[in-house]
């Protein structure tokens, strides 16, 4: 396949707020072992992304500077050591950065197939939060059919993610959200209860809802939620936190409820797992997650696509937490 030299990337010249961003041109990325090169056709647009361009997530040494954690497109090159990829294939997957250009390199152990059906838009609202809701809430967390489970931020896109697929792994959803549209949303996705945080107190609901607590809990927000979240539990609950939307110091919290109810606190950050580990999550969602979306029974929920070129307006929806799913670029 005959490739262009130069490709256009969104560049951040310095860090601040979206309008930094411009588009730019520089030469292709060469695959290298193990990896795949893809023309993309859709961008995910996601958290880390904002807390990059704003210069409080910096890649890891060995990862492309380029903002985007997701993609969707067609292979265009192969690299030695990838088996099972041939050029044309059609693929969505988990870059380690890099995502917002017309080619992007990803593992090969990092990408999926596109689900029946899809197109690029539709693949490419799927790895971020399928890999980090996955490997968060079933494979650390443990979650089970017949548990409750409480996911804050129900409407974002790992929200709309973790409602969907706790459900269809048969879980008692709670989730919350920041106005009535929003909790309907949540309820329409398989949520048995969505609460209003700005206008009820969500530990307050959870226990008159369930008695005992929720079996675990899915967190975004960190401290400013760490009180409530560990309240919310049940005995032998397990919080998961997997952001600090709220702050990441919790210096007044009362840590009793720990130990009184056997709870277990976790978290964990995708972005610098390795590659095996990457691939393991990957691994689980084809085999187990991917045949669910072949059949209807799980589906992305995308609120707006922007055109390639209108990234700082789509940087500027996400800031305004406003939307309901996933904020997508399409190139």
């Amino acid at each position: 396949m005959s490739l262009p030299a130069l490709m256009r990337f969104v560049d951040l010249p310095r860090f601040g707020a979206p309008d930094v961003m411009t588009i730019s041109s520089g030469p292709l990325p060469v695959a290298g072992e193990g990896q795949i090169l893809v023309r993309t056709q859709a961008i995910g647009v996601n958290r880390p992304d904002v807390a990059q361009r704003q210069g409080t997530y910096p890649p890891p040494k060995d990862a492309s500077p380029i903002l985007g954690l997701e993609i969707a497109g067609e292979v265009v090159a192969i690299g030695p050591g990838v088996s099972g990829y041939t050029v044309g294939d059609k693929v969505c997957g988990l870059t380690n950065g890099g995502a917002y250009a017309e080619y992007c390199l990803v593992p090969s152990g990092q990408a999926l197939r596109f689900p029946k059906g899809y197109d690029a838009v539709k693949a490419a609202a799927l790895p971020e939060n399928y890999f980090t809701v996955w490997a968060n809430m079933f494979q650390i967390a443990g979650l089970t059919e017949g548990e409750k489970v409480l996911i804050h931020g129900g409407t974002s896109g790992i929200g709309t993610t973790a409602i969907q697929l706790a459900r269809a792994f048969g879980a008692e959803v709670y989730a919350t959200a920041g106005s009535q549209e929003k909790c309907d949303a949540c309820v329409k996705l398989g949520a048995k209860r969505a609460i209003n945080y700005k206008a009820e107190d969500f530990a307050e609901v959870i226990k008159a809802e369930t008695g005992q607590g929720v079996d675990m809990i899915l967190d975004m927000i960190g401290a400013a939620y760490f009180e409530k979240n560990l309240a919310s539990l049940a005995k032998d609950g397990c919080l998961s936190i997997i952001a600090f939307l709220g702050g990441a110091v919790a210096e007044t919290a009362n840590l009793a409820p720990i130990m009184v109810k056997r709870l277990t606190v976790t978290g964990s950050t995708l972005r610098p797992r390795t590659p095996e580990e990457k691939r393991a999550i990957r691994d689980d969602l084809l085999s187990q997650v991917w045949p669910l979306l072949d059949e209807g029974k799980l589906a992305p929920v995308i609120h707006k696509t922007f055109a390639f070129e209108d990234v700082v307006e789509a940087h500027k929806l996400m800031e305004s937490s406003s939307h309901i799913g996933k904020i997508m670029l399409r190139v």
